[in-house]
């Protein structure tokens, strides 16, 4: 079970620690984006901080309809105890937790300042795309 609290702000927030390849780990704070359908994104210091390796390029629909291209990298997560291997999207934003890392859990969330997010495993997990 992973679990976080409804922020100041009213985002859902979990507290996670992303590991790069030469064992550089930053705990930090990620905001859950269900409307987000990738792994995890992270600002571009926090990226090369950590050393993570480049994989690829990618496209995006935003929300406006306007197209995005972005960087994506590979690095580890410590995801309910288990470290996994994970796409980290590039992107100037705080951290964001996508859909396809939340794959297989249930969502909960009481909706208001220090409310609790839960987040529940049900399905096996979904491997790294």
């Amino acid at each position: 079970m992973i679990i976080g609290v409804v922020n100041t702000h009213r985002e859902a927030v979990i507290s996670l620690k992303v590991r790069g390849p030469q064992g550089r780990e930053e705990e930090l704070e990620a905001v859950v984006d269900t409307g987000f359908n990738g792994w995890l994104s992270l600002p571009p210091a926090l990226i090369a901080m950590l050393g993570l390796p480049f994989r690829r390029r990618g496209r995006a629909q935003l929300a406006d309809g306007s197209d995005s291209l972005f960087d994506i990298y590979e690095g580890a997560v410590m995801w309910d105890g288990q470290l996994r291997r994970t796409a980290i999207d590039e992107a100037d934003t705080d951290p964001l937790v996508g859909m396809s890392l939340m794959y297989g859990y249930d969502l909960g969330m009481q909706i208001e300042v220090g409310g609790s997010v839960i987040l529940n495993q049900r399905l096996q997990q979904k491997p790294m795309a």
